[in-house]
């Protein structure tokens, strides 16, 4: 385990796609003594770039947000799991620790964030009571998880794959709408995206697990209780 760090403070990256929220975060962090946010992202092409440029001790990252000009296919709409950037992050700067932020409350996806490298998995209803305690542990090497995810966590067996056939949230998320009916206009407007950042998630979807018809998605979505809440 790593050793607290002791010398300055504590410096972060913080990564969201929502400037509202960005500046909420960054005021609660920034009023905390030993903490320092030096750096912001909207993007994750642009959480990674200030990870190598700053080096912080922790980067505070929203799970899903857009790709940015270094996504996959160039649309600087599209977005994924910021899990995704974990092996970059931890092949160009190691040393920093990964706080994930987030309003998925899948156990699995908490699984899936500490299986991957991220030291804590905090809710974003929760941030303004973990937020920070997550922060300091991270940086001191230790594994924070949300309280109640944590206790879901043990009495939930591990899902081998994670989200199927590795989709990303946002593209099961999309999979769902689309099994449940729902247009691309319609989906776009639930989930605050262009239609053709809808249509490029559906393009992947199809590309990823080999189905060309609604049909088949729908069945697909059936076969793995996507839809079983509904």
């Amino acid at each position: 385990m790593l050793a607290p760090m002791s010398d300055g403070p504590i410096t972060i990256v913080l990564a969201d796609d929502h400037a509202v929220v960005r500046s909420g975060l960054r005021l609660l962090l920034d009023n905390e003594e030993g903490l320092q946010v030096v750096a912001e992202a909207g993007t994750t092409h642009d959480a990674l770039r200030m990870a190598k440029a700053h080096r912080p001790a922790v980067l505070v990252l929203d799970l899903n947000m857009p790709a940015g000009t270094g996504g996959a296919g160039g649309d600087a709409d599209a977005s994924a799991s910021s899990l995704d950037i974990l092996p970059a992050l931890q092949a160009e700067a190691g040393a920093t620790r990964v706080v994930i932020l987030t309003m998925q409350e899948d156990p699995q996806f908490a699984r899936k964030a500490l299986a991957g490298g991220a030291a804590a998995y905090v809710l974003k209803e929760a941030a303004d009571a973990e937020l920070v305690e997550a922060v300091r542990r991270a940086a001191a090497g230790e594994v924070y998880l949300n309280p109640r995810l944590g206790a879901q966590l043990a009495a939930t067996p591990a899902e081998p794959s994670g989200p199927p056939d590795d989709l990303s949230e946002r593209e099961v998320e999309i999979l769902r709408l689309i099994a449940l009916g729902h247009t691309n206009a319609e989906i776009g407007g639930q989930l605050y995206l262009s239609v053709r950042t809808v249509e490029s998630h559906r393009a992947h979807i199809q590309q990823k697990l080999r189905l060309s018809t609604r049909a088949e998605l729908v069945r697909y979505a059936l076969d793995r209780g996507l839809l079983a809440d509904d």
